[in-house]
């Protein structure tokens, strides 16, 4: 990918195009508006002109992201804060975004994943190694340590 040079001027309506697509995070725009050679002061106005014009809203991100990446690849609470970390939403949004997930659905999910993935763990004998390959795959999927003790003390 060539390095592109853009005024201020021609970054705002690709930057506005670019949020309108997707929702983004302040980082995500952030490195976009850099990649067009724009400096600190630059990127710092725009960004501010995204916000007061709606285009870019941290809370509305955090909450499409946690709810898109619970629906769509079942990440439980652990794994969606972490990534929204890593993406430097603040904690405020992360918190508001976790309270979006409806409980009842949240429940039935790690519900489907833990009896699914027991499907799969059918042939092997050993308790202790089905317990701890459940285990491992709830950790992966990003449950919560008390929910998964419950479930795997259930075998």
């Amino acid at each position: 990918m060539a390095f592109q040079h853009f005024t201020p001027q021609q970054s705002v309506p690709k930057i506005k195009q670019y949020c309108a697509y997707q929702e983004r995070c302040h980082a995500e725009v952030r490195d976009k508006l850099y990649s067009f050679g724009l400096n600190k002061i630059e990127v710092e106005e725009i960004i501010s002109g995204l916000i007061t014009e709606n285009y870019l809203n941290e809370e509305r991100f955090a909450i499409h992201y946690a709810g898109g990446k619970f629906r769509m690849k079942q990440w439980g609470k652990n794994k969606i804060k972490q990534s929204l970390k890593f993406k430097q939403v603040s904690d405020y949004c992360i918190r508001k975004a976790l309270k979006e997930i409806d409980s009842k659905e949240y429940e039935k999910t790690f519900q489907k994943l833990a009896e699914q993935k027991l499907k799969t763990l059918k042939s092997e004998k050993n308790i202790f190694i089905k317990k701890r390959k459940l285990q491992d795959y709830l950790i992966q999927k990003g449950y919560e340590n008390e929910k998964i003790r419950e479930a795997v003390n259930n075998l």
